[in-house]
């Protein structure tokens, strides 16, 4: 594992952890904090010629200091698409500051996040009578929007469009159970 993939996991790790230590820590305002953590699935677009977009899988978690501001990490993962008679895959890690907006009386809520991803691209492909293999990483600033409505205080529903550099576009849906 490459050193900016366990410094992400670790501060992801660390950050998940001292949150879930603090959850039942009021902060004066009458909000107990919040953690949560969940599963999506999507689509990555991929800004390479010719290949098919990967369907996307992933676990994500965060913590919630009040009912707009949080943090997030995330890892999200591809099967294969095919590319130019061989395959293509995508994955990503990313550690993010949240902001959510609930719209009054509805249960909707729009999202907003801001932080850093690390998104790797692999695949091999048939040039003339050769089998070519590509490996791409790229660490950038990332964020992204999404809008989500909550069930129930423990249970919510999102759709995301992220953008995580140049290379990589990531729409997933997903779902959260808060704890």
């Amino acid at each position: 594992m490459k050193t900016l993939q366990k410094t992400l996991l670790a501060l992801a790790t660390g950050s998940l952890l001292a949150v879930s230590a603090q959850a039942a820590v009021g902060y004066g305002n009458g909000y107990t904090g919040q953690p949560y953590a969940g599963v999506k699935v999507g689509q990555f677009d991929l800004d390479v010629d010719g290949a098919d977009d990967p369907t996307a899988y992933g676990v994500y978690g965060g913590y919630n200091f009040d009912p707009n501001f949080g943090i997030e990490a995330e890892y999200v993962g591809s099967d294969d698409a095919d590319y130019r008679g061989g395959n293509i895959d995508a994955k990503t890690y990313g550690a993010y500051g949240t902001y959510r907006y609930a719209f009054p009386n509805t249960g909707l809520y729009a999202k907003g996040k801001l932080g850093v991803a690390k998104t790797e691209v692999e695949g091999d492909f048939v040039s003339g009578v050769n089998r070519v293999s590509f490996s791409e990483d790229d660490t950038n600033i990332a964020g992204g929007v999404g809008l989500g409505y909550s069930v129930n205080p423990d249970f919510s529903v999102e759709a995301e469009y992220d953008m995580l550099g140049s290379d990589a576009d990531l729409m997933t849906v997903g779902a959260q159970l808060k704890f």
